[in-house]
This record gives structure tokens, C-alpha cells and sequence, in this order.
């Protein structure tokens, strides 16, 4: 029956984070929001949104360890299994400008995290912090696109154009982001009270939990986005999107979670885990910039990567 609820949470997340998107977006659209700004809230809420209120809500439920566990579990499975899933389907191109300004604060936000995770935890203070580096960056991002609107910014344009079924009427939009906001806010309940139930009744941690089932079902509007944008020949749509939600989940989704009680990292995840999402984090780089694209034959070695990762988690229970 935990199985059931799980897979009902995970069905009121993805739902109710495109609703909400999209709901958002034709608010953005009626009080005549840049393009740009709303690509870039596109790449970085529209995709995290699940992330995001699975995360305050363990918080709020005294399940921290789910909370960290769920966004370093995410990034690793955007960086390993996400993109590399797109590349099976299509050879996903890079844009230079976009992975130098992107990949590049991506990689600072992991390392920002590792940190914390040998500090012990995320306090208030440090998540505010967070929050407003998210801000600057998100800011600065924007005032280079529209004074320079190079190809960094026609891409925050098409990530913002590729998303369909915009509502145009008000009272659509409000019952779009009011319904949207409500599955998300029921699913995430359902996910973490199943998801602690099937660690209990596994008996183990729930930082492992979160780090793979509820990371995993978290991270499906990020596949799916990244599978159709493959499919549609928007390869470099597919980059941006995971730059920019892995960005998102670190200081976005721990940064609210932690306004809301202190962040704890167990002690696996500081030693081992924390370290696999930097991994990955550093070894993307380098293969987005050789060549400016992540080819079928760099997809298949980060599929095997999230695989080994899978696997030696499990040796861990």
C-alpha cells in the first residue's frame, strides 16, 4: 500500500509542477515579464519545483536526512542519468557561452555544498545566504542577456517558448497555479510519509531513501524534459535545463528547506555521497567543452557511472 501512496505522491508532484509552471509562466506573460527572466525561472523552479516542496516538507516532518538525500540524489541522477539518457536518444550540443557562465556557477554551487556538508549542516543563516546567491546569480544572468542578448539569451528565450499549454485567461492561470501549488503540496506529503514508512520497513536510513527512490521520482520532470527536448532536436535546451535545475536544488531547495529548521548531513553522505555529486559535477565540464557536446559514447559512460553509484549504495544497506 506504501508503494501505492509513493507512486501517487510522485503523480501529484509531476502534475502539479507543470501546472504550476505553467500557470506561472501565463502570469509572467499577462504582466509582460521579459522572456529571458522567464526562461531562466523556466530552467531553474519549473523543473525543481517537486525538489523544492518535497524538501520543505521533510523539514517540516523532522526528515531532514530525505531533504539532503533528495538534492544531492537529484543532481547526481541530472548529471549522470538525465543527460545521459538525452545522449542515447540524440548527441546533446553545448552552447560555449552557456556552459562557461552555467556549468561554470553549477560547479561553485557543488563545491559550495561539499563545504557545507564538512560543516555539518545548513543553518537559517547560511540558507538565506544561499537564497540570495540564487537571486544575484539569477539577477546578474539576466542583466547580461538583455544587455549583450547573445546565445545564452536566445537560449533562456527558447526554454521559455518550448514550454506548451500556456494559460491565457485569469481565472485559467489562477486555477492552474492554485491546483498546480495544491498537487504539489499533496504529493509531497505523500511522498515522504510512504517514503518513511519503506525505510523503516527496509530498515534503512532515510538519507539512503532520499537519495534514490524519492531523488529518482523528483527528478522525472527533469528526464522528461530532457527526453523530449532530445527528441525535438533542442539538444541544447536539454543542457541548459539540467544547469540550471542542479543550480536550483542546491541553492534553491536546501537554501528554503533550511529557513525552515537546520540541515544535518549524515555521516555517508558527507564522506561519500557529497563527494559523487562533485564528481560528476567536475566531470561534466570537460565533456561539454570537448567538442561542445555530451556524444552517445559520453552518454553511455555517465549512465554507467549512475549505475555503479546505484550499485554501490546498495552494498552500503
Amino acid at each position: 500500500m506504501e508503494v501505492l501512496f509513493l507512486a501517487l505522491g510522485l503523480a501529484l508532484l509531476i502534475l502539479g509542477g507543470e501546472f504550476a509552471l505553467r500557470g506561472a509562466i501565463g502570469l509572467a506573460r499577462k504582466l509582460d515579464v521579459s522572456t529571458a527572466i522567464i526562461g531562466l525561472t523556466v530552467m531553474g523552479f519549473g523543473t525543481s519545483a517537486p525538489e523544492l516542496v518535497v524538501t520543505v516538507q521533510a523539514v517540516l516532518t523532522g526528515n531532514t536526512g530525505i531533504a539532503i538525500g533528495n538534492a544531492i540524489g537529484s543532481n547526481i541522477a541530472n548529471t549522470l542519468l538525465i543527460l545521459g539518457a538525452g545522449a542515447l536518444i540524440r548527441p546533446l550540443i553545448c552552447d560555449p557561452r552557456a556552459v562557461r557562465r552555467d556549468g561554470t556557477f553549477m560547479l561553485f554551487t557543488a563545491v559550495l555544498l561539499c563545504g557545507l556538508g564538512l560543516w555539518g549542516g545548513i543553518a537559517a543563516w547560511q540558507g538565506v545566504t544561499m537564497l540570495c546567491l540564487l537571486i544575484a546569480f539569477m539577477w546578474w544572468s539576466y542583466l547580461q542577456d538583455t544587455r549583450h542578448h547573445d546565445a545564452t539569451a536566445d537560449l533562456h528565450e527558447d526554454v521559455a517558448e518550448e514550454t506548451s499549454g500556456i494559460p491565457r485567461h485569469s481565472a485559467t492561470i489562477a486555477t492552474y497555479i492554485v491546483g498546480g501549488f495544491a498537487g504539489l503540496a499533496y504529493g509531497a506529503t505523500l511522498l515522504v510519509e510512504s517514503a518513511v514508512v519503506i525505510a523503516e520497513a527496509a530498515g534503512i536510513s532515510r538519507s539512503i531513501i532520499g537519495l534514490t527512490l524519492v531523488a529518482f521520482g523528483t527528478s522525472l520532470p527533469e528526464l522528461a524534459a530532457t527526453m523530449v527536448a532530445a527528441y525535438r532536436r533542442h539538444t541544447d535546451i536539454a543542457i541548459a535545463n539540467v544547469l540550471g535545475s542542479n543550480i536550483f536544488n542546491i541553492l534553491g531547495v536546501l537554501g528554503a528547506g533550511a529557513l525552515f529548521g537546520t540541515l544535518p548531513f549524515s555521516d555517508h553522505i558527507i564522506t561519500i555521497d557529497q563527494w559523487v555529486m562533485l564528481a560528476s559535477a567536475v566531470v561534466l565540464l570537460p565533456i561539454m567543452i570537448s567538442g561542445w557536446q555530451v556524444s552517445r559514447a559520453e552518454g553511455v559512460l555517465l549512465l554507467g557511472s549512475y549505475a555503479a553509484y546505484i550499485i554501490s549504495i546498495t552494498v552500503r544497506l
